[in-house]
């Protein structure tokens, strides 16, 4: 069939053998190889240009503009910055998908690696954003804390987070390596098959659903008791990092799942819709890392405001119109954040 252009990051050893041994569906590999080159260069590329820019405006803002004052901010931060290390990557997948792997063992190690890294520790920062905001809604009158001590213990559970992150991670920077077939890949290559079903299993279940059912029962409980609560306009002060959940299960859960299903059953690798259907869910979730800043502009009252102030700055704003618009907006929420005398402990802080 000649060159078989497939270029999952998550994708096994096992899984080239068989096209190798299956290379005489000319059309079939042959289309689904153009789809796949075309598609997977446009979503890297796009996600990579569009990711890099928002997520570094968004350290920008948080370092330089809100100095990072509470909590939330070093959540937040912590998310761009994971967020732009993976995105640094796919440059090397798109070139991938054009022609072959170039990058030898190593920069397939750090790259694979680094994906696996971000999904974790994106998903572990959600989960304690999440917790924090339990702590402060549900349980208002026991989370009296100083903001000096949150900015203390948040760094901590940073650090601890990204420890637990790289402990997931360890298997893609041990196990990938550059193998050669019909053409260069990266891929990652299990020295046996129980290895690869625990490593695929345990990252599942332990680092991805798991964190997933305890911010579903967390904001369930969180919705709960604003709507109980009289002051009903505290629902606003969630809108931001709700969205940040919901974006990021969607977008992540379809290629975890089609991930687990492959690993469990590994006859579906002969499938042809199976490997449409991961290609696809593989784009949309590697595409979550560029959705972020969109949702702080469109949600984030302070975002736009900063926004506008970096825009003035650099002479790009020149008309006051529109930063006069963002800060009446800014006017309004503020007062609507002010409803309720825990309004510290409730209010989306930064944003």
């Amino acid at each position: 069939m000649g060159l078989l252009v497939f270029h999952h990051m998550d994708i096994n050893y096992d899984y080239y053998e068989h096209l190798n041994t299956t290379s005489h569906e000319d059309h079939r590999h042959e289309a689904f190889s153009l789809f796949s080159r075309v598609f997977l260069v446009c979503m890297y590329s796009f996600a990579c240009i569009l990711g890099v820019s928002g997520n570094a405006l968004v350290l920008i803002i948080f370092i330089f503009y809100e100095k990072v004052k509470v909590l939330t901010d070093i959540f937040l931060v912590s998310l761009a910055i994971a967020d732009l290390c993976f995105l640094c990557t796919l440059p090397f997948w798109a070139y991938s998908a054009a022609h072959e792997w170039i990058f030898y063992t190593l920069p397939c190690q750090i790259i694979r690696g680094l994906y696996t890294l971000n999904l974790y520790g994106s998903m572990l920062t959600l989960t304690c954003i999440t917790i924090d905001r339990y702590f402060a809604i549900v349980r208002a009158t026991k989370a009296h804390i100083s903001q000096a001590k949150r900015i203390v213990w948040g760094k901590a559970v940073c650090i601890l987070v990204w420890v637990i992150s790289l402990a997931f991670a360890l298997p893609q920077f041990l196990f990938s390596i550059q193998a050669e077939f019909d053409k260069k890949v990266c891929i990652a290559n299990y020295s046996t098959r129980f290895l690869e079903l625990f490593t695929e299993v345990t990252q599942m279940v332990l680092g991805f659903f798991f964190p997933m059912m305890v911010m579903v029962i967390c904001y369930s409980i969180i919705v709960k008791t604003l709507f109980d609560a009289k002051g009903f306009r505290k629902h606003k002060s969630l809108k931001i990092i709700f969205a940040i959940v919901v974006m990021f299960i969607f977008t992540q859960t379809p290629f975890n799942l089609l991930k687990l299903i492959r690993a469990v059953y590994q006859s579906v690798i002969l499938d042809e819709r199976f490997d449409y259907a991961l290609i696809i869910t593989e784009a949309i979730a590697y595409f979550h890392s560029c959705l972020n800043p969109v949702l702080y502009f469109f949600i984030g009252v302070k975002f736009r405001k900063n926004l506008a102030k970096i825009l003035k700055s650099i002479g790009c704003a020149k008309h006051q119109q529109i930063t006069k618009q963002w800060q009446t907006t800014e006017d309004d929420g503020s007062k609507t954040c002010t409803a309720t005398h825990n309004a510290e402990e409730t209010r989306m802080y930064s944003l």
